[in-house]
């Protein structure tokens, strides 16, 4: 059994590459597992569910591939089952170059960062396109009424394999909620101190 991404991933010009590169050995290794990864765990769950953003590549009818950012409150895009991931597509600036593109060709790439600890997941899926007046619920699952944006769609991901990739070339990089996070220590203390002082000089008007 091969893992699902090398199934996917390794064509024969892939392969010639890695040879002429000298790497061919070693991802031969991807070829001969056990695991072959298509089913998401709970690792890459709760991964996905901290993600607010990640990229998507389609390819159009031309041969052309585009990639598109997708954004949103974390945990926007969801984990649905083992073999299936959703978001409700927001309205943007109206060019539906994605969403075209995947009309004619269901297949999908997703890479999705995560800058502060050098993290990142890649997915292959089939997409499915689902509007409201064809499953309701469905959309109001995957919409968060927190968020103010016009869902026009769902875009259902059925997973057909995903791979972490090495953190090698992946600069930090932090959210205003991250340094937050990191500098409320620091406001505390001041805090403190500031209490402290007026304490101080409180005694020193006594």
């Amino acid at each position: 059994m091969a893992r699902a991404f090398a199934d996917i991933c390794f064509t024969d010009s892939v392969k010639k590459a890695q040879s002429l590169y000298g790497s061919r050995e070693a991802n031969q290794g991807f070829e001969h597992v056990e695991d072959a990864r298509s089913d998401l765990t709970e690792r890459e769950a709760e991964f996905i569910a901290e993600r607010d953003s990640f990229y998507q590549a389609t390819v159009s009818e031309t041969g052309w591939p585009y990639v598109q950012h997708r954004g949103g409150l974390k945990g926007f895009l969801q984990v649905l089952d083992a073999n299936t991931i959703g978001y409700a597509d927001f309205r943007g600036n109206r060019q539906y170059v994605s969403v075209g593109n995947l009309a004619a060709n269901d297949k999908i790439s997703l890479i999705l960062m995560d800058y502060a600890n050098r993290r990142r997941l890649k997915i292959w899926g089939r997409v499915q396109i689902v509007h409201e007046n064809e499953n309701p619920a469905l959309i109001a699952k995957l919409e968060n009424s927190a968020y103010r944006a016009r869902v026009e769609r769902a875009v259902i991901i059925k997973v057909e394999a995903w791979d972490w990739n090495c953190p090698q070339h992946i600069t930090q990089r932090f959210t205003q909620a991250d340094i937050n996070v990191a500098i409320q220590p620091l406001h505390d203390e001041i805090a403190a101190l500031k209490a402290q002082l007026h304490q101080f000089q409180d005694k020193d008007h006594d």
